[in-house]
């Protein structure tokens, strides 16, 4: 009698442990929209476009992955037109936010990068699109001439993200 009452005691705890788990701070499953990161370096520099091409190497890092969907960046476009927003409106964070609820994702990742003497410095962040709480921010530094590295560091940041 005495094993069987802790075998029941066992089973309880094991289930209502169970029940009590959590996803974590989002589930594993949760779409993700990557914007282009912003070039934060003070100077006018040659490196403006780069936001487009480091973004999309997150994107593909996210893709190999494959825990959380990516929203395609026309779906993105398609909830900017719907909002009748101008490109001017995506300065602004919460009106990105805006966009990631009605493109489907849970998730967004933001962006800068900045060029300082030799040295390239990525921040990257990931915020819940519903409460715009930042849950992880990941900063990466490499040389500047190094443009290999700053992919590398792009990739390297995504995985650190998730």
């Amino acid at each position: 009698m005495n094993s069987s009452l802790k075998l029941i005691c066992m089973t309880v705890f094991v289930l209502v442990s169970y029940s009590c788990a959590s996803d974590g701070p989002y589930p594993g499953n949760a779409a993700v929209a990557v914007w282009d990161f912003d070039n934060l370096t003070p100077a006018a520099s040659d490196s403006d476009d780069l936001g487009e091409v480091l973004s999309l190497q997150v994107i593909d890092a996210l893709q190999k992955r494959g825990d959380h969907p990516v929203v395609e960046r026309q779906r993105l476009f398609l909830a900017m037109e719907e909002l009748k927003l101008g490109s001017s409106s995506l300065a602004d964070e919460d009106t990105r936010l805006r966009l990631g609820r009605l493109s489907g994702a849970r998730l967004m990742v933001f962006g800068g990068y900045q060029i300082i003497g030799g040295s390239m410095r990525l921040d990257l962040r990931l915020v819940d699109v519903e409460t715009g709480r930042i849950i992880k921010a990941v900063q990466k530094v490499t040389t500047a001439s190094d443009l290999s590295g700053w992919i590398k560091s792009a990739r390297e940041a995504a995985e650190e993200l998730f």
